[in-house]
């Protein structure tokens, strides 16, 4: 199995950007690229088609590439949000819905 190193990826999908002259400085243009490949992750998905994995692929390449022109690691922010998340505490509603307890010491 490859190692999945989020840093180093950023790095290869910001270096493929430049080699193929793809957009590098317009962020909400990047966005909507995103929000395009996750239409058609959804569209994979709900046909129930066999490059679903692929779409979602796209989805994550967008926003790694996303991430590396913000300078951002998004690994390591996955990991700080995920200590986060996994301390939050949650109630069902009478309806079932579950609804997350506000805790006034949980910081981003």
């Amino acid at each position: 199995m490859t190692e999945f190193n989020t840093k180093k990826i950023q790095e290869r999908i910001y270096q493929n950007k430049i080699d193929k002259g793809f957009n590098t400085t317009d962020i909400p243009k990047e966005f909507c690229y995103l929000y395009s490949e996750v239409a058609e992750a959804f569209e994979a998905f709900r046909k129930g088609e066999s490059n679903f994995g692929e779409e979602l692929a796209d989805v994550a390449i967008f926003l790694l590439g996303i991430a590396e022109i913000k300078n951002i690691d998004l690994g390591s922010e996955v990991l700080r949000k995920m200590e986060i998340i996994e301390k939050r505490r949650y109630y069902r509603s009478k309806t079932g819905n579950l609804i997350k307890l506000h805790d006034k010491n949980e910081q981003l």
